[in-house]
């Protein structure tokens, strides 16, 4: 199980009859998202870290170095960021502003949330949209080295864009269903 806070908030009795299962199945969705980014984000990184570390050697032990890795970042870095957005989104850690919601009462909080989170979603549906001229032309840009499509590289905004909006869709429901989503340990909030 994800040991994030909205696990513990998704466990609580809080939803009701029926409705339990289905913020149960919501938050498995979003946990399960959690995980993929996770996969992503170790997987992206091991590479990249491996990559480099084999370069640095070849390129300082025998005079030359792999040529590939100096492009592979240009397809694995992009995943990375993506990867840890979709994390940071499935917490509820993003960056953000708390002060007005943490002043308010409890159904001002709920409705401002609700709001924030239909803001990401349609935030989220505008930059896929948007970004559909970026993505095809990135079907015919292909890296010197490596022969790869650019396309994988940038099809990392459609996992972490899409992932986001279906969070906070995912969210909603919770909401709606008398769960919270906010993260309200301080201890996240701290630079330390």
């Amino acid at each position: 199980m994800i040991d994030s806070d909205r696990s513990d908030a998704a466990g609580s009795g809080e939803g009701r009859g029926r409705m339990r299962p289905f913020l149960r199945l919501a938050q498995g969705v979003i946990d399960l998202l959690e995980w993929s980014g996770k996969l992503i984000a170790a997987g992206t990184l091991s590479v990249l870290f491996v990559a480099l570390l084999t370069n640095v050697i070849l390129r300082y032990g025998a005079g030359k170095g792999i040529p590939w890795a100096y492009e592979i970042h240009a397809i694995l870095l992009p995943w990375l960021v993506a990867g840890g957005i979709v994390i940071a989104t499935a917490r509820s850690r993003n960056i953000a502003i708390t002060l007005l919601p943490e002043l308010a009462g409890a159904r001002v909080r709920r409705a401002f949330m609700l709001f924030v989170e239909a803001a990401i979603i349609v935030i989220s549906i505008s930059v896929l949209w948007s970004s559909q001229p970026i993505l095809r032309a990135s079907t015919f840009q292909t890296l010197s080295t490596l022969g790869v499509k650019a396309i994988w590289g940038y099809s990392s905004m459609v996992y972490s864009f899409g992932a986001m909006a279906i969070i906070a869709a995912l969210d909603i429901v919770l909401l709606l269903g008398g769960k919270s989503v906010m993260d309200d340990d301080p201890a996240h909030a701290s630079l330390s």
